[in-house]
């Protein structure tokens, strides 16, 4: 079993949500394309990628949280309301 998208890493209210599930998707299914009949390899291959990207869009998260402050997401809510 493994987890994809927000369920295996929550971000920040700036899209990367969506674009990180989609991108999970992709890419764990290139790598069970690429270990068929093993997948367990192509799930620690996919979870290892996984994770190294999800590290990056922490790190934009704290971005947005010193660009708005507190109050954050709702700041942005209330922007475009």
């Amino acid at each position: 079993m493994t987890l994809l998208g927000d369920a295996a890493h929550l971000t920040a209210p700036n899209g990367e949500g969506a674009n990180l599930a989609l991108y999970d998707g992709a890419e764990l299914g290139k790598a069970i394309a690429a270990h068929p009949g093993d997948i367990e390899t192509a799930l620690t291959d996919y979870e290892q990628a996984m994770f190294t990207r999800s590290a990056a869009a922490d790190a934009q998260a704290l971005d947005l949280y010193e660009m708005l402050g507190e109050g954050t997401p709702h700041i942005l809510i209330n922007a475009v309301s």
